[in-house]
């Protein structure tokens, strides 16, 4: 089986269609265009065809992973998570998660930076924050540089009640309420207690 024809692709940029006899057109980049030296009318041996193909199938994960990672920060865990989505294995997703981790393109500790300081504005605690930097899939030894750039817990306590009330004034069980929703969003109650209690009467836990 020979080549018939060799076109660059017009949707996606570096691929090369290499068009066989018989068949469909294997998707390849231009490097492996000179790699193989590949030309019309050369012959095609099955054993090159499987070679191709698979080079093919890599170049192709690769694309995606890059696009992916280009629209928006992510984990290599959510990246993983994606191509495998887009019919990559696990090995390979993992591979192409760690080659664009070393281009620059995955960048954990910055997006872990990122997440914290999101949080930190919506006025989240640091146990809700943490969880979500385990859903995410941060690597743990990143965490604690991260979350050294959430507010001290009482200014993040307050900015949440005045931002949510006003300056209201609480009824006791509008406090407990309170402190309720501020446990929930991460907030512990060693650092609820003095805040909510400077409001009125002394709650306990």
């Amino acid at each position: 089986m020979k080549i018939k024809r060799i076109e660059a692709s017009k949707y996606v940029q570096e691929r090369v269609l290499v068009y066989p006899e018989e068949g469909e057109p294997l998707r390849i980049t231009r490097d492996e265009l000179l790699q193989f030296g590949l030309h019309k009318g050369m012959d095609l041996p099955e054993e090159l065809v499987v070679e191709l193909k698979k080079f093919g199938r890599s170049s192709s994960l690769r694309a995606k992973g890059a696009q992916l990672a280009s629209g928006r920060m992510l984990s290599k865990k959510e990246l993983g998570e994606k191509l495998k989505a887009k019919g990559a294995t696990g090995e390979e997703a993992a591979e192409i998660a760690a080659w664009l981790e070393e281009l620059g393109a995955v960048d954990e500790a910055a997006y872990a930076g990122i997440l914290v300081r999101h949080y930190a504005a919506a006025h989240y605690g640091r146990h809700r924050v943490e969880q979500e930097l385990q859903r995410r899939g941060i690597p743990h030894e990143l965490w604690e540089e991260a979350l050294q750039q959430l507010p001290q817990p009482h200014e993040a306590i307050g900015d949440f009640i005045a931002a949510k009330h006003h300056g209201k004034s609480l009824d006791f069980d509008g406090r407990r309420k309170l402190a309720a929703t501020l446990q929930r969003r991460g907030f512990d109650w060693h650092d609820i207690r003095p805040v909510l209690n400077a409001l009125g009467e002394e709650i306990c836990e």
